[in-house]
């Protein structure tokens, strides 16, 4: 493998700040990007050609890219902005009768929180919450977190495949296969699962799963997907319903022909999906399995530097870690709440060392989260970095 330090030069990057904090958006490689911009100059060249006659077929191969990576069918996969735009076409799509109910955890994104409220809220349905111990001793607690949250009116469980909040790979595969005995279906909202864990969409079982690739996959932004299971399809919409809603064309499902065109918009970050596929695969010998094992060392070996530097045990087994970690700070009574609002700590560590990296009101304000992300840019050296800046600013913190 290419040593980090070359590695992070293919990256863009601000040189100056150690990004710790690829979960939130990702980050794209400058040769990724190129492709990008080489399609989108074809496009801007020859609009209608582009759009019109060419966009189905450079659609299909994407899509046949991205589904042998996610272990699919092809026909199962839509292209989508981002995950939750994903998550609100399935659970939008959805017909709900008052007393129905949906499941989700409390370590669920909070935009997708939101969306299964709003839709619940539209049909006098009830959103039952599993509250999963954190710290969390073994993927059995929440499994059985979840299993004891459902009731005879479960409809749907929302599934994080790896929480946003704290960076725990949850047991999903054991979870589908304990709703599906149940009758209830799920929905995994595997934002941060492409290019970090392995996946194999056929063999999960679940009934529908939407991601990003912008983040691990390190596509350019605006690249998703929703998959959906063959015998679902037909009673889940887009966001914008199109042309698609009564267009016919041979050897195009209902579903394929909604999806694919919603509107005139910019489809080259889904076009450029393969070519980040594998031009990531290709920086470490061993490919995809090398890189994702890669960064879970790094994640696992930083955890337990910062860890000391904090003063706190890890909060979950090494096993329900990947390439995102959490760290547990001490209580502050100066942190602010509210979205966008950072914690005075963060803001310290940007402004007064130049490291990047989220903290994270968990379980409730004032306590904390600090959640690190391993990439291939990242080095020890960073994460050594951070956590003298940790053991500084905590001891300031005590002073005052």
């Amino acid at each position: 493998m290419t040593n980090p330090g070359g590695l992070a030069a293919l990256w863009s990057l601000d040189r100056d700040v150690a990004f710790l904090n690829h979960g939130s958006f990702g980050a794209c490689p400058t040769e990724v990007l190129r492709h990008q911009a080489a399609l989108r100059a074809e496009m801007e060249a020859a609009p209608v050609r582009f759009l019109g006659r060419e966009l189905d077929g450079r659609l299909d191969a994407a899509r046949e890219a991205l589904a042998a990576f996610v272990g699919a069918e092809p026909d199962d996969v839509a292209f989508m902005a981002n995950a939750t735009s994903g998550v609100n076409a399935v659970l939008r799509s959805l017909t709900l009768s008052p007393g129905d109910e949906l499941l989700t955890t409390d370590h669920a994104y909070a935009a997708c929180r939101n969306t299964l409220d709003y839709v619940a809220g539209r049909c006098g349905a009830r959103v039952n919450v599993a509250a999963i111990p954190f710290p969390v001793a073994s993927p059995d607690a929440v499994v059985d977190a979840v299993l004891a949250t459902l009731t005879p009116r479960t409809r749907l469980a929302l599934l994080d495949h790896i929480t946003s909040p704290t960076g725990l790979i949850l047991p999903v595969e054991r979870l589908v296969a304990e709703l599906a005995r149940r009758g209830v279906e799920t929905l995994v909202d595997g934002a941060h699962a492409p290019g970090m864990v392995p996946l194999d969409l056929r063999a999960l079982g679940a009934t529908y799963y939407s991601a990003n690739c912008h983040k691990w996959l390190c596509a350019p932004k605006g690249s998703a997907f929703l998959w959906v299971r063959r015998d679902r399809q037909a009673g889940i919409r887009p966001l914008t319903i199109s042309h698609g809603a009564t267009a016919v064309r041979p050897g195009r499902s209902r579903f394929r022909l909604e999806f694919d065109w919603t509107g005139t918009q910019d489809p080259t970050a889904w076009l450029t999906v393969p070519t980040a596929i594998d031009f990531m695969g290709g920086l470490v010998t061993g490919g995809w399995p090398a890189l994702m094992a890669r960064n879970r060392a790094l994640a696992l070996a930083a955890r337990e530097l910062l860890c000391v530097a904090a003063g706190s045990p890890p909060p979950c087994p090494d096993s329900m870690i990947g390439s995102l970690a959490g760290v547990i700070l001490p209580d502050s009574q100066t942190m602010e709440t509210g979205w966008r609002v950072r914690d005075p700590l963060q803001g310290r560590l940007f402004d007064g060392w130049g490291i990047e990296v989220p903290l994270m009101r968990w379980p409730a304000a004032p306590k904390r989260l600090l959640r690190i992300s391993a990439q291939l840019y990242n080095s020890p050296e960073q994460y050594s970095r951070l956590a003298q800046a940790l053991r500084d600013e905590l001891a300031a913190e005590r002073a005052r």
